[in-house]
């Protein structure tokens, strides 16, 4: 019996100084990281070039161009892309999504429905970002998934009519025909890199039950073309032009966004079981501040939100189930953004023409004729920095005038609206890192090919 206590006795110590061993282990690694967080901020802030104008400029830069995107883009287009793809994760069946964005899907119907999808939404490579989280973890196949992402922000039909009319028709034609080709393109070469993953999500497919639908198909179509239309129309840009079909549109915008929203409030009552007292109080409420304040639309715009919001919390059921994943999105990928606006905006500036610490004379001097580095350049500086939609015509338009070549000026049109800093963070938490720099590498290189083309016939 000794013995047995003697070797058990053993065997007990060996076990503590193993768990000893352990949880130092673990001690150090909870330490460490969070220690090596401290001391790289302290450094930055040690090392912070307070006199240098230079710097200063680009911090008030960064915030400056946070501030812009906050007031231009949240509310009109980020917001009610939030809600869009909560929908979408809500009411649209993963097997719907996989039977014709999977990687099962049909070839020409996937690919064909997602290189066009920017000719109906004008949106930026930011806003673009929620729909794209949503059909992907509805199970859309990579391919299709990427080639939405690319052609939400540049396939966009009034930025291609207004790089035609202005910065020249042949870069307007080989914007069109680049951005579609990309798309389909970029998506296949996604598929085929990452095909083993394809191939088991489209086994997958083949054994996913048939989608147990509340409401037909068509109803689906109707209620999501109602939140798109309100999508557009808020965040439609003002043309350059003072006349014409594209100004007449922008006119009577805010009556169109409104009938949309009107419309939408309607099917909540008739579908989501939501109150007709709540829509039409929220109604009233929205047209009386439209009235009040007939020159700040955003204000009005802002408490619709907010009152689509309360609807759909005080609705027990399925419209609760949608604010959730709404909110799922939402905090997911603001933070990225924000993030990402702000150190674009400290190395680059703001859109308008200000520097940040990169001085603009560099990127203009680097962009000059039709060389390799030059295109090159001009798709990475594209890809990462942010352009708001209908931006990049008029910066554009001022790199020409100051000696950029056509090549680059094409570079730069094809990787700019679709990528930027913010959009790359925010591909990477959905996608992860090796796939997101598969795809941004693709556009860079693809954009840079189209660029020395281009430039060497024009």
């Amino acid at each position: 019996m000794a013995r047995v206590d003697a070797s058990q006795t053993n065997v007990s110590l060996e076990q503590v100084q193993a768990e000893e061993e352990e949880k130092s282990q673990i001690t150090w690694s909870e330490i460490w990281k969070p220690l090596t967080f401290i001391v790289g901020t302290f450094l930055i802030l040690f090392w912070l070039p307070m006199e240098s104008q230079r710097f200063r400029g680009a911090v008030l830069e960064s915030l400056a161009l946070a501030k812009w995107y906050a007031q231009e883009h949240v509310l009109l287009c980020l917001v009610p892309a939030f809600f869009i793809a909560g929908a979408i994760a809500c009411f649209v069946s993963q097997a719907a999504v996989m039977k014709y964005l999977g990687a099962g899907a049909k070839k020409v119907l996937a690919y064909g429905v997602a290189s066009v999808s920017g000719t109906i939404l004008a949106v930026c490579s930011c806003t673009v970002l929620p729909l794209f989280a949503g059909i992907w973890k509805r199970g859309a196949g990579l391919g299709p998934a990427i080639a939405f992402l690319y052609s939400g922000p540049a396939i966009n039909v009034l930025a291609i009519v207004l790089t035609a009319r202005i910065l020249g028709l042949p870069l307007g034609i080989a914007r069109a025909v680049g951005a579609i080709l990309f798309s389909i393109v970029i998506g296949l070469l996604m598929h085929l890199i990452f095909r083993k993953e394809e191939q088991l999500k489209a086994a997958a497919a083949l054994h996913m039950p048939a989608p147990d639908v509340e409401r037909p198909l068509w109803q689906n179509v109707v209620y999501f073309a109602s939140m798109v239309g309100v999508l557009i129309f808020a965040t439609w840009g003002k043309p350059s032009s003072p006349v014409g079909f594209w100004n007449a549109v922008y006119n009577v915008k805010w009556y169109v966004c409104g009938a949309f929203a009107l419309f939408l409030g309607y099917l909540l009552v008739q579908w989501f079981r939501v109150k007709a007292y709540k829509i039409v109080f929220s109604a009233i409420a929205v047209a009386v501040l439209a009235w009040l304040f007939p020159h700040e639309p955003l204000i009005a715009f802002s408490a619709g939100l907010v009152l689509f919001t309360v609807c759909l919390v005080t609705t027990r059921g399925e419209t609760e189930t949608w604010f959730l994943s709404t909110w799922d999105f939402t905090k997911q990928i603001t933070p990225l953004l924000f993030g990402g606006v702000l150190v674009a905006g400290l190395l680059l500036g703001r859109p308008d023409g200000s520097e940040g610490l990169i001085p603009s004379r560099w990127v203009s001097g680097l962009v000059g004729g039709n060389s390799l580095e030059a295109n090159f350049f001009a798709a990475i500086v594209g890809a990462f920095m942010y352009f708001a939609t209908l931006t990049e015509v008029p910066i554009l338009q001022g790199l020409l005038g100051a000696g950029m070549g056509k090549g680059p000026a094409l570079a730069l049109l094809l990787a700019g609206p679709a990528l930027s800093l913010p959009n790359m963070l925010v591909i990477r938490s959905v996608l992860g890192t090796w796939k997101t720099a598969v795809f941004v590498t693709l556009v860079v290189i693809m954009s840079t090919t189209a660029g020395l083309i281009f430039g060497a016939y024009f």
